[in-house]
């Protein structure tokens, strides 16, 4: 698990979603494929950043993934679902952490860390977190 992630259990993170494993998703192992594992983390991100009952950001305004990093803990197989937990670990001046942990009965198998940025859809630049946005993700913050 990253370091952020390291110890804490799906109860930690204040954002869960579940996905069904696929049986495309296995790789000649009979394991889910790697590259499936940023495909879960996605789904967990989109879920939290674009919840229809808490919007987070501005009209003329959308998220970027500037930096992922994940961290393998063990295996995954199909069949089956996985729980994802995201949470916020930082927040900065135009973007902010999320610390993700993915969750196959109750184990964790693998964890993320991925940082957003707040861009301008018009000049294609990072701009200021909002304050509404800055306390929206102040509530979601991981309690480690």
């Amino acid at each position: 698990m990253t370091d952020a992630a390291a110890g804490l259990v799906l109860n930690d993170f204040p954002s869960r979603t579940r996905e069904k494993l696929r049986y495309g998703d296995t790789d000649r192992q009979g394991h889910i494929n790697n590259a499936v594992f940023a495909t879960l983390f996605e789904s967990g991100r989109v879920s939290f950043l674009y919840d229809p009952a808490r919007p987070l950001y501005p009209d003329g305004a959308q998220f970027v993934i500037a930096k992922l990093t994940i961290t393998f803990a063990g295996e995954l197989n199909w069949p089956g679902e996985v729980e994802i937990g995201t949470g916020v670990s930082r927040l900065g001046r135009s973007s902010f952490t999320l610390v993700q942990g993915l969750f196959k009965d109750g184990q964790a198998v693998a964890s993320a860390e991925s940082v957003m940025v707040l861009m301008d859809e018009t000049t294609r630049r990072s701009t200021p977190l909002p304050t509404a946005t800055q306390d929206a993700l102040s509530q979601l913050m991981l309690v480690t």
